[in-house]
């Protein structure tokens, strides 16, 4: 069994990529629009209400795989109960991706030394993702 992320993005899917290119340096391995699903429509499926919207799309972030969507474009996002976790090798690291995911977005816990790491800090980003940042052990 393989457990893999889904995000969805609620229409900012695009931007989030984007951010992410430039934050975290994630690699894009496939990128779909509604206006690319081949064949006719489902008649029992509305047309997507923003045929550029990204239906699906597939990214990698470390060793991990990462999907996302735009969803049904409904509405803004809402990423709760969860956060995703970068574990990285040092202070230097941390600080840098810390400040990079921070902007735009609300810091909960500022990075600090802790008992368990040198360096942890929460937050959630600009898309309101949760993310924690720790020097692995």
């Amino acid at each position: 069994m393989q457990t893999q992320i889904y995000l969805f993005f609620d229409g900012r899917a695009a931007e989030a990529l984007d951010f992410y290119k430039k934050t975290l340096g994630i690699e894009v391995e496939t990128l779909m629009r509604f206006k690319d699903v081949p064949g006719p429509s489902d008649p029992n499926c509305p047309p997507p209400k923003n045929p550029e919207a990204v239906m699906h799309a597939s990214f990698k972030l470390g060793d991990q795989r990462v999907m996302a969507s735009d969803g049904d474009s409904g509405g803004k996002p809402e990423f709760k109960g969860f956060a995703l976790t970068l574990s990285v090798a040092s202070e230097a690291e941390a600080d840098r991706l810390f400040a990079r995911l921070s902007e735009g977005g609300q810091v909960q816990q500022p990075l600090m030394k802790t008992f368990f790491s040198p360096k942890f800090g929460m937050l959630s980003d600009k898309f309101g993702v949760n993310w924690m940042v720790l020097i692995g052990q």
